[in-house]
């Protein structure tokens, strides 16, 4: 293809794959996707830089395995000199591919999208489905929470140890979607080991990619991290992350709070939502919960927040500044109200000191 100026109006997007094939297939699905002009390709990493610094892209589409430069090595590049959106495409089925549109995820990718797998795949209107809500959410973007992410220091990892086995009696309830993998590598790690409640989190992602944040954040953080098991009883200083493509709820109470995993009908076009969750942690917890919206499309989140706020839980939402989509934080606020705004970088510091005041006001009551 050859480069092209931009048009007025039009979003200007820049493909990167090393097929030839696929940069033809997926300029013609960005083209036909609504106000997109591809302004350019490349076929490696090398190239890819080359053109966003000459071409100044507004949005770049990534593949994430190319010789010379990878994608996951381009984004950093791209993250760090000259930000802006990022949507990654990626071949299903690869474990390292997964592993690396994950990293990709944390260091600033906005989305992404599975690469359509022929000319006549049944999945391409799928694909053009997924690219075009992906573009949409790059035009949303707030191009200040675009930039290199912090690097999380050595003193928050820690190795993990065998956590007492006490059922909680808090739970901090966290949803996220769009950035919200960078936002969570960002929190996680910074909470405490001795945190005093378990963290339950939904976020919006298929089953393959929550088995591996979970991973990684596990290996990040003084406190365990794993995927949500159906039946096992919610236990303090433990993080689970609800399982891609089930819903997860809590049932019974405070202190013998179980988890349940179900196949139901996705809420908001997602599952797992985080409203069915919330819902469930405002009944079962009350004022004992912490509900927290962080940045995403869309409202998921919202009612549920204000369930747990109407219960006595407190609520906290992430501020517009520093969401990548501030779709969820704005709709929380406005429909539940918030006890705390945050950055992403005060929202580990928030919780455990909110956490630490719940159990003062609890002693001297």
């Amino acid at each position: 293809m050859i480069d092209r100026a931009p048009i007025p109006d039009a979003t200007t997007v820049l493909v990167v794959d090393d097929s030839a094939f696929m940069r033809k297939l997926i300029a013609e699905l960005v083209e036909s996707s609504g106000p997109f002009r591809v302004i350019g390709t490349a076929s490696d990493g090398v190239e890819a830089l080359q053109k966003v610094r000459t071409l100044k892209p507004q949005i770049v589409t990534l593949d994430i395995e190319m010789p010379r430069l990878n994608g996951l090595q381009a984004l950093e590049q791209i993250m760090a000199e000259m930000p802006r959106p990022v949507v990654m495409l990626s071949a299903a089925g690869s474990e390292l591919g997964n592993e690396m549109t994950l990293r990709a995820l944390e260091r600033g990718a906005l989305e992404f999208v599975r690469k359509p797998s022929g000319p006549v795949s049944i999945d391409l209107s799928r694909v053009r489905d997924q690219l075009r809500s992906a573009l949409e959410a790059a035009r949303a973007v707030n191009m200040q929470s675009v930039s290199a992410p912090p690097t999380t220091p050595a003193s928050t990892i820690a190795s993990n140890g065998s956590p007492k086995p006490d059922a909680a009696t808090r739970v901090v309830a966290i949803a996220s979607s769009t950035g919200g993998p960078r936002a969570l590598a960002e929190i996680v790690p910074r909470l405490p080991a001795q945190l005093g409640a378990a963290v339950v989190i939904v976020q919006h992602m298929p089953r393959e990619f929550t088995r591996l944040l979970s991973s990684r954040l596990d290996a990040m953080s003084p406190l365990w991290v794993g995927e949500a098991i159906a039946g096992k009883t919610l236990r303090e200083n433990r993080v689970y992350v609800a399982p891609g493509g089930l819903h997860m709820r809590l049932d019974g109470s405070a202190g013998n709070a179980t988890i349940q995993l179900e196949n139901t009908p996705p809420m908001w076009g997602v599952r797992p939502a985080a409203d069915p969750l919330f819902f469930s942690v405002a009944k079962a917890f009350g004022s004992a919960a912490i509900g927290i919206v962080l940045t995403g499309m869309g409202r998921d989140g919202a009612e549920g927040l204000k369930r747990v706020r109407a219960a006595g839980g407190t609520a906290i939402v992430q501020d517009r500044d520093s969401s990548i989509i501030y779709g969820m934080p704005q709709a929380a606020l406005a429909a539940a109200g918030a006890d705390r705004v945050a950055t992403v970088e005060e929202m580990a510091a928030v919780i455990t000191e909110l956490l630490s005041t719940k159990v003062r006001k609890n002693q001297h009551a």
